[in-house]
């Protein structure tokens, strides 16, 4: 451990144990499924309110589906075999104006349990946060830690800038106030950061030739695919685990990700996806009567009065949302709402099926829909993310079981500037990273990326699901979820997952053998 301290004096020298670790992120499941709606109240348009109804990319879910680690997870974690700490990260990598050079405290943790060490350049596997404290992503996404010994590597995750603990300007309050401190709040910023972190641990620890893998998931896996298109001097090569990064500037149709829900529901169960379908005009009809809107509090046991039918749709919307999101084994929450919908356990009445669904998904809870809750740090940061330049246009089309409501994009800009009072920039992502003619252009110079995909996930309709050449590859999966590979491997783990992290396992050991081959060379 003593090349790991000479690595930063500011070491967080308290590691948080993994129960409390698991408790705190099973709490902010629960939270983050009622913070869903915290925007709603400021928004006025129809595109508007899908902003903030659709799940947030996050390879975590708003809800807690899979057993606790002890009883499930078949890699060994313990939190105590990380280190934390802090670089002094700056503030603008792309301009020369004094302020850009100011510094703040970027988090990352550190495992050298099994690594093989720098005299024999063995490999490093990088986690690239997203938005979320990294915390989370550390309790939950195992693919690190399940594969450390056999490829005797240095586990590293970095905290994305303006989450958790890494905050700019001194304090969050601070960071977040206005467009001039958010503006630093981007994803080139954020790999920017990566690529000196890195950097920064190979040169302390002398490791100039260790092979270096990120791995992301969601955004996260975005971040993942860009960073070896960006900076392919610092990584080898990189696992995105469910990166739409083809869900910009309408190359993707706008209405995939309900398209996918849609899908997962009804080949679920026909009754289940009809019951939904018919149930927005029942809500609304019910609604329109006299005291409509009491009789759908008691119905639902929301925990305030409803003031209108759409702080309930749009519950039910991001619950069916997350359900296909997070659509994994061995619970697979479609079919848990679909059983409760099906049921009738409620009444046989539509809206009694659909409280069914809803009990069903969150459990025996005192009250159900909270339209007045705070909102957390991921879901402010987010909310900027998506109103600069993550505009993933997401509409619903006429073949649904939603409401059809087309993505508007001038409705989305405008919001958006009456938010922040700057525009987004919804074809930045596609000028910077790329995306269109993605197969004609990255064959030429690009190589060493593995785009994995869960088709039941309905971002998967933004992935790219077919190899593109020899060394940037597609792995799917028919009955996969949201970044379901990259969590901690289960002994209840279905074959088709463990062979698709198999083959992972394979390609990243083919690009590393490849590379010390190379080295030799030198």
């Amino acid at each position: 451990m003593a090349l790991i301290h000479a690595l930063d004096r500011q070491r967080n020298l308290k590691t948080t144990n993994l129960a409390s670790r698991w408790t705190h992120l099973a709490m902010m499941f629960q939270r983050l499924f009622l913070l869903q709606s915290f925007l709603l109240l400021s928004l006025t348009t129809a595109t508007a309110k899908r902003l903030n109804t659709i799940p947030r990319l996050s390879p975590i879910g708003p809800r807690v589906w899979r057993d606790q680690p002890d009883k499930t997870t078949s890699g060994e974690f313990d939190g105590e075999d990380f280190e934390t700490f802090f670089y002094n990260q700056t503030l603008d990598h792309f301009n020369y104006r004094p302020e850009s050079y100011d510094k703040f405290p970027q988090r990352y943790l550190i495992n050298s349990k099994y690594w093989g060490g720098a005299n024999v350049s063995a490999p490093i596997l990088v986690f690239l946060g997203a938005e979320e404290p990294i915390d989370e992503d550390l309790a939950a996404v195992g693919f690190l830690v399940d594969n450390a010994v056999q490829f005797n590597s240095l586990l590293v995750f970095i905290e994305h800038r303006y989450y958790g603990k890494s905050i700019p300007f001194g304090s969050r309050e601070e960071a977040l106030k206005d467009a001039s401190k958010l503006g630093y709040f981007n994803s080139a910023q954020a790999i920017a950061d990566y690529a000196a972190i890195i950097i920064h641990i190979k040169e302390t620890l002398r490791a100039q030739y260790s092979p270096v893998i990120v791995i992301g998931g969601s955004y996260g896996g975005m971040l993942a695919s860009w960073f070896r298109l960006k900076y392919p001097h610092i990584a080898l090569g990189a696992l995105a685990s469910s990166a739409p990064i083809l869900y910009f500037d309408d190359i993707t149709p706008q209405d995939g990700y309900y398209s996918i829900v849609t899908k997962d529901f009804r080949e679920a169960s026909e009754t289940c996806y009809q019951t939904i379908k018919t149930s927005w005009s029942e809500i609304d009809e019910l609604a329109s009567k006299p005291d409509g809107l009491s009789m759908l509090s008691k119905k639902f046991k929301t925990c305030t009065p409803l003031t209108n039918a759409s702080v309930l749709k749009d519950h039910l919307d991001t619950m069916y949302a997350s359900a296909a999101q997070y659509n994994g084994p061995p619970t697979y929450p479609v079919n848990e709402v679909c059983k409760g919908i099906d049921g009738g356990g409620f009444g046989d009445d539509i809206l009694s099926r659909i409280f069914g669904g809803l009990v069903a998904y969150n459990g025996n809870l005192s009250c159900y829909v909270n339209a007045h809750t705070d909102p957390s740090e991921t879901a402010v940061g987010w909310q900027w993310q998506k109103c600069s330049e993550m505009a993933i246009p997401i509409g619903v089309g006429n073949n649904s079981m939603f409401p059809p409501d087309p993505f508007d994009l001038k409705d989305y800009i405008e919001h958006c500037k009456s938010l922040y009072g700057v525009p987004t920039r919804p074809h930045w992502v596609t000028t910077y990273y790329g995306g269109h003619s993605i197969k004609l252009i990255l064959q030429r110079f690009a190589s060493n990326i593995i785009f994995s995909n869960g088709l039941r996930d309905p971002y998967s309709s933004g992935g790219v699901l077919e190899n593109i050449s020899d060394t940037i590859v597609a792995v799917k999966t028919i009955n996969g979820s949201h970044c379901l590979d990259i969590f901690f491997a289960k002994e209840t783990d279905p074959e088709w997952l463990v062979a698709q992290r198999k083959i992972e396992i394979k390609i990243i050991k083919e690009w590393i053998n490849k590379y010390y081959v190379d080295l030799t060379m030198v």
